[in-house]
């Protein structure tokens, strides 16, 4: 490839200068162009650092990250237990309270005569109160309170037929229930 340079000398005369490079000109500006090019590649300084860190961090990954648990998508409904399982739930729930022991310590202190606050008495009450609905459900619940005197007499006037029912209710005394 040849480069002409006009050139101006003395007077008005314009030459032209034609420089022909040679295959040792061409070799010469490449090994001057890569002696300004020393050291390593520009970002030479990061790209070694950041593979280490990549390495590193793929074997030391969050395992929350990029979870391979699967998510459902749709709803399915869930299966009602049975009464059986119901009751099973239920007698397990039972022998759980009964066997709960800061239940039973509070309800030492109560027998004792010991005042509980308001948080613990609270906490006696509810479990006492779940108690007694599971015995109920169980079928096995006893009623200790003795009974009151109008419960007494309307069991007195159980009654199998009607026309026992029609006395009874003729016999009865409205001023009773007067305020």
């Amino acid at each position: 490839m040849s480069r002409s340079k006009k050139v101006r000398s003395g007077g008005n005369l314009d030459v032209v200068v034609v420089r022909n490079r040679t295959q040792s000109d061409v070799e010469g500006r490449l090994r001057k162009k890569e002696k300004k090019r020393k050291g390593l590649k520009t970002g030479n300084r990061n790209s070694d650092a950041k593979t280490e860190k990549q390495r590193a961090a793929g074997q030391q990954r969050d395992p929350r990250l990029g979870s391979k648990k699967k998510i459902p998508l749709t709803i399915e409904p869930q299966k009602k237990p049975t009464k059986a399982e119901r009751r099973m739930s239920a007698e397990q729930e039972l022998e759980m309270l009964e066997n709960d022991a800061q239940l039973n310590v509070l309800l030492d202190r109560i027998e004792e005569g010991e005042n509980l606050g308001a948080g613990l008495q609270r906490y006696v009450d509810e479990k006492l109160a779940r108690i007694e609905v599971l015995m109920k459900q169980l079928g096995i619940y006893e009623d200790d309170e003795p009974q009151s005197p109008a419960e007494s007499e309307s069991n007195e006037y159980k009654a199998s037929s009607d026309d026992d029912l029609l006395n009874q209710f003729e016999d009865l005394d409205l001023d009773q229930f007067k305020g």
